[in-house]
């Protein structure tokens, strides 16, 4: 019997896995896909093009810190994207923000305004000044958002981070006096709503924004980067390294539900009727799905707390096979290639800002917006290794939001229309994009629910408004059980600290 069962084998349960495996634990991970990774895998998802290769789930790494890295004693091939953004738009005007700031600032002066420039320095310095401070916060149990302000953040800024947390993202990046709503809404949308079920101006989409700039990894430089082989190569390396530490890992070994005895858990059992005994059971699915396994032996107040914070998924995911590379019509010629980069299209009007506002309101409505914010990604310009023989490109539309459930239709009757008319809006900027397009591979987010396994198809678990002390708790309170996924501090995406963060809990609360 092993001392440890996890349940899982996402990259936060494949850490927690390690560490307690490196202390002389005997620990069993069980996966019920058939491959580990959770929603960091790379996959050939593509019938039409079978030998491309795609990260279906997270894209990119950004926020793993590097003190866990470095802990872990993994290899992780890292590639710069320089640019790493770029926003287009249907006319002449363009930002690709990369390494040069001399040549952004440049295009800020040209394209957009002096202002823009100087609001973005400041923004800039404020965020790094954040990050440095909030570093060693991401592998310790987290406090109330204004207890980590006054335990980690300088004085001078804890107005301000609280404000950013407990606020939203419209309301922090207005303190910088930017002139270009399009600007506003770049940095808005792909730090501020990524991942959430959110608009500009709800109250916790300023902590989304935090989090989304927390990237120290090195060589970074504050941007996300891309994994050579991708996201697959993450949770491969984790997997090699909890198995070298001793844990044995079992795919296709779905947990059917959490066993409990005298008020603390004995192990689980498993849907093919085997049961594992453990001590301790670490949960790396999602919180309501650790919750549903434990029934009615859960703690009822943080079952009551945990259910008042559940949100549904609002990302849609379309993978993409490419035959060729699009041309963008704003790009000059010999202008640096924008593929690398994350790509923002976003509303050509005036009044981009509120257009994303309408936008949330139609996802509330049930509706699918006419014109979505959109995160293009083509990430085999910067990792070969990817393409197929043919010499097709992977690339992804992240799209920013959509409903969980259509209002008097499903997701099967409109899926197909709906990514020819998300295509249609590619065209708009890099016309003849529809036309490349060899196979697709789209996820709404039941498809995500379906695919990842994970409750709502929400790809945070647990909404990255909800901060710090607010998501699940390590320890649940019920003997033994204890959590690690995404859904706990620090946030939602791939950051292993949750990990981390539970593995020492249950060593401290062993005594070891």
């Amino acid at each position: 019997m092993p001392d440890v069962a996890v349940i899982g084998a996402g990259h936060n349960a494949l850490v927690a896995a390690t560490l307690l495996a490196r202390v002389g634990l005997s620990v069993a991970v069980l996966e019920a896909a058939p491959v580990v990774g959770g929603a960091a895998r790379t996959e050939a998802p593509f019938p039409n093009v079978p030998g491309l290769r795609q990260s279906t789930g997270a894209y990119l790494l950004g926020l793993m810190p590097p003190e866990l890295v470095r802990t872990l004693g993994i290899d992780l091939p890292l590639l710069r994207r320089d640019p790493h953004y770029f926003l287009p738009t249907t006319g002449s005007s363009y930002l690709l923000m990369g390494s040069d700031r001399d040549a952004v600032r440049r295009q800020f002066e040209e394209f957009f305004s002096p202002a823009d420039w100087k609001a973005d320095e400041a923004l800039q310095a404020e965020l790094a000044a954040l990050r440095e401070d909030l570093a060693p916060a991401w592998l310790a149990e987290p406090g109330t958002v204004e207890e980590t302000a006054e335990r980690y953040v300088r004085s001078s800024l804890r107005d301000a981070f609280v404000s950013l947390c407990r606020g939203s993202v419209a309301d922090y990046l207005a303190r910088f006096e930017f002139d270009s709503d399009l600007v506003v809404a770049m940095y808005a949308v792909t730090d501020g709503l990524s991942g959430l079920a959110a608009g500009p101006d709800t109250p916790g989409s300023g902590h989304n924004f935090l989090v989304h700039n927390m990237c120290r990894l090195p060589g970074a430089d504050g941007t996300w980067m891309i994994v050579r082989g991708g996201m697959g190569t993450v949770t491969g390396l984790l997997a090699d390294a909890a198995r070298a530490a001793g844990a044995v890992i079992r795919t296709g070994s779905p947990v059917a539900s959490v066993v409990v005895s005298g008020g603390a858990v004995t192990g689980v059992a498993l849907e093919s009727g085997e049961e594992v005994g453990a001590h301790v059971v670490v949960g790396g699915c999602d919180p309501y799905r650790l919750m549903s396994l434990a029934g009615s032996a859960f703690p009822a107040p943080l079952r009551s707390r945990m259910e008042a914070v559940r949100l549904p998924g609002s990302t849609l995911k379309v993978n993409l096979a490419l035959r060729d590379l699009p041309r963008f019509t704003c790009l000059p010629d010999g202008a640096a290639s924008p593929f690398g980069a994350t790509i923002h299209l976003l509303p050509q009007v005036p009044d981009v800002l509120d257009a994303v506002r309408r936008q949330w309101a139609d996802v509330q409505a049930g509706r699918l917006p006419e014109f979505p914010t959109i995160e293009w990604y083509v990430h085999t310009t910067v990792d070969p290794s990817l393409r197929d023989e043919g010499g097709h490109h992977s690339s992804a539309l992240f799209v920013q939001s959509v409903p969980y459930a259509l209002a008097g239709s499903t997701w099967d009757a409109e899926l197909p229309r709906y990514v020819d008319h998300l295509l249609s809006l590619c065209d708009r900027f890099a016309p003849g994009t529809s036309a490349l397009v060899a196979d697709t591979f789209p996820l709404p987010p039941p498809g995500i629910e379906r695919h990842f396994g994970i409750t709502g198809g929400h790809i945070h678990h647990v909404d990255n408004g909800v901060a710090f002390a607010d998501r699940m708790p390590y320890a649940t309170g019920l003997d033994g059980l204890y959590a690690c996924s995404a859904g706990c501090h620090p946030a939602g995406s791939v950051i292993g600290a949750a990990g981390h963060n539970a593995a020492a809990r249950v060593l401290a609360d062993l005594g070891r």
